[in-house]
C-alpha cells in the first residue's frame, strides 16, 4: 500500500513517455507545438499584410494585448488540464476591480487597502466555486454559470446603489495609487519602446506555472485529477485540494488582471467582463489543453493568447474591418483544434 502513492507523485513529466522515440515524433508530442507553429504563421502574415506592425511601438502593443489575456489564460488553462473550466472567469475580473475601487473610494482609505480585500474577494470566489464542485459533484459548467450569472447582477446592482451610476468614481488622486499603478499597470522603455509591466507579469507568470506543471508533486497532481480523478484518489492524491486550489488560482488571476484594469483606466465599468471568460478558454484550447483534461501545458496558452492579440492588433494595423476579429477567432480555434487533433494522432501513430 505505501508504494502506491509513489506511483503518481513521481509519475514522469508529461512527454517523457516519448523519450526512446525519433525527435519529430516526440516535438509533436508536446502539446503547444501545434500553436506554437500556429502563432509564427499568424505573424508573418501580418508582417506581411500590415507593415505597420514591423515597429517597435506595435509589437509593444501586440505584447500588451496579449498579455491581458495571457494571465488569465494561464491560470484557466492549469484548471482545464485538472478536468474543470471557470465560466465566471470574466466577471469575475470585474469585480476584483469593483471591490478594490468602491471600497477605496467610498470609505476615503489608501487604495491597498481595497487591493487587499479584493484579494480576498476573488480568492473567496474560487474557492467557493471549487467547493461547491467538489461537495455537490455537479459539472463545472453548471456550477460556475451560475456564479457568473450572480456576479453578472451583483458588479451591476451593486454598482449602482453605491455610486449611482454603472461606473466606478475615479480614484487617481487617491493615497496609494501610484505606487499600485507602479505595480499592476505602469510602462518601462526598451530602446525608445515603451513595453507594459503587464508582458513581463505574464512571462513570469507563464515560467512559474511551466516549473510547478513539470517540476513539482502539485503539477503531477493536476495531471493526475484531470486524466482520471477517481484513479488519482485511489493512489492517494488529494483531490479536492487540488481541485479547490486551481479554483483558487483563477480567483487570483481574475483580481490580478482586475487590478490592472482597475490601474490602468482608474475607473471600472460595472457591466465589463461578459464574454472574456470564453477567449480565455479558447486561449487555452488553441494552446493545447484539452476539454476533457489532463493534457497541455503553460507555455501552449502564451501562443495561444499572442495569437489573439496579434489579430487583435494586427486587423488594426491592416486597415480591415475590426467587425470580422470574432470571425477570426473562429477560425483560429476551430483550426488549432484541427491541428491538435493531427499533431496527436501523428504523435501517436506507430
Amino acid at each position: 500500500m505505501s508504494g502506491a502513492p509513489q506511483a503518481v507523485t513521481d509519475r514522469p513529466a508529461p512527454g517523457a513517455r516519448w523519450a526512446g522515440r525519433p525527435l519529430l515524433p516526440r516535438l509533436l508530442a508536446r502539446p503547444e507545438v501545434g500553436v506554437f507553429l500556429g502563432a509564427v504563421a499568424v505573424l508573418v502574415f501580418f508582417l506581411i499584410a500590415a507593415p505597420s506592425v514591423r515597429q517597435g511601438g506595435s509589437l509593444a502593443t501586440v505584447l500588451y494585448q496579449s498579455s491581458t489575456i495571457g494571465i488569465m489564460a494561464l491560470p484557466v488553462a492549469l484548471l482545464m488540464i485538472g478536468g474543470e473550466f471557470d465560466l465566471s472567469a470574466g466577471v469575475a475580473v470585474v469585480t476584483s476591480a469593483l471591490t478594490a475601487s468602491m471600497l477605496s473610494y467610498q470609505l476615503t482609505v489608501n487604495v491597498w487597502t481595497g487591493v487587499v480585500v479584493a484579494l480576498v474577494v476573488s480568492l473567496a470566489v474560487g474557492a467557493f466555486n471549487g467547493w461547491m464542485l467538489v461537495k455537490t459533484r455537479l459539472p463545472s459548467f453548471l456550477v460556475t454559470l451560475g456564479t457568473f450569472l450572480i456576479l453578472q447582477g451583483v458588479n451591476l446592482a451593486v454598482t449602482k446603489l453605491v455610486t449611482g451610476n454603472v461606473a466606478t468614481d475615479d480614484i487617481s488622486d487617491m493615497d496609494g495609487f501610484g505606487q499600485a499603478e507602479a505595480l499592476f499597470a505602469s510602462s518601462f522603455g526598451i530602446g525608445g519602446v515603451q513595453v507594459k509591466i503587464t508582458v513581463v507579469w505574464w512571462l513570469a507568470f507563464a515560467a512559474l506555472a511551466t516549473w510547478v506543471l513539470l517540476r513539482t508533486k502539485y503539477g503531477n497532481w493536476v495531471f493526475a485529477v484531470g486524466g482520471d480523478q477517481d484513479s488519482a484518489r485511489a493512489v492517494g492524491v488529494p483531490v479536492t485540494f487540488t481541485k479547490v486550489s486551481l479554483f483558487v488560482l483563477v480567483g487570483f488571476g481574475a483580481w490580478f488582471t482586475g487590478m490592472h484594469q482597475l490601474f490602468s483606466f482608474n475607473t471600472v465599468q460595472s457591466g465589463e467582463g461578459v464574454g472574456q471568460e470564453l477567449i480565455y478558454i479558447a486561449a487555452a484550447v488553441i494552446g493545447g489543453c484539452l476539454l476533457t483534461g489532463g493534457h497541455g501545458s503553460a507555455i501552449g496558452p502564451v501562443f495561444g493568447a499572442f495569437m489573439f492579440g496579434m489579430v487583435n492588433q494586427g486587423i488594426v494595423y491592416a486597415g480591415w474591418n475590426p467587425d470580422w476579429f470574432k470571425a477570426f477567432l473562429g477560425v483560429m480555434l476551430l483550426g488549432a483544434v484541427l491541428v491538435n487533433l493531427w499533431v496527436r494522432r501523428t504523435a501517436t501513430r506507430r
